[in-house]
């Protein structure tokens, strides 16, 4: 069964969760591009979106839920980016799926299998209580347990990871950032196609993004 399959890989990622702690960059870089026409092309599942349609930036965040520099982003600058600029109309944010261990896979399946006005919710939960469900001994069960907080029953957390073509559609996202874009580590950011590579303060993002209004 697809389930046993899933259970063994989450059981085998207590030690990965670490390589991709390693993975994770603190120090931002800056003053690289990608092709913004390229960039805006949605994967297989279709982008995740937050503000105006028509917001004149687009940022772009390949993350990984097991990335604690990206729970950090999502904890502590995020909220006053949405403040200031996503709830303004001044950009909108596009979330895709980089997971570095199939933690992290799991993890963006459960968003992916929550209603989809919810997904940023899920992601935020797991970001705030990372620690409870990503680095145990027995993530399988840390993330049953944890989905049970969301709305899941053990029959639908079960069906949700059991879904291959879901997995699929993630994993295909995060190969073309790899092969298209060079994301190798994240949290990985797109600013109207100019790269931000690390953990970034509010102030930091907000300078990209004025240059760009």
């Amino acid at each position: 069964m697809i389930v046993n399959l899933t259970r063994r890989q989450l059981l085998a990622s207590a030690a990965a969760t670490t390589f991709a702690a390693a993975l994770a960059t603190s120090v931002p870089a800056f003053a690289q591009s990608a092709d913004v026409a390229k960039l805006m092309e949605p994967g297989p599942l279709g982008d995740m979106v937050i503000g105006n349609e028509d917001a004149p930036v687009t940022i772009i965040e390949y993350a990984s839920l097991t990335c604690g520099h990206c729970a950090n982003f999502h904890k502590n600058t995020l909220p006053e980016l949405k403040k200031q600029y996503i709830d303004t109309g001044k950009a909108k944010m596009i979330m895709r799926e980089f997971p570095l261990d199939p933690v992290a896979s799991g993890g963006f399946m459960l968003a992916r299998c929550a209603p989809q006005d919810k997904y940023f919710d899920v992601l935020s939960a797991m970001f705030a209580d990372q620690r409870s469900w990503a680095f145990t001994q027995d993530p399988y069960n840390a993330m049953l347990n944890f989905s049970k907080q969301l709305g899941f029953t053990q029959e639908s957390f079960e069906a949700c990871l059991g879904n291959q073509q879901l997995l699929d559609g993630i994993t295909a996202v995060q190969e073309r950032a790899s092969k298209e874009f060079g994301v190798n580590s994240t949290p990985t950011f797109f600013v109207n196609g100019e790269r931000i590579v690390g953990a970034s303060s509010f102030d930091e993002f907000a300078k990209v993004i004025e240059k760009h209004l």
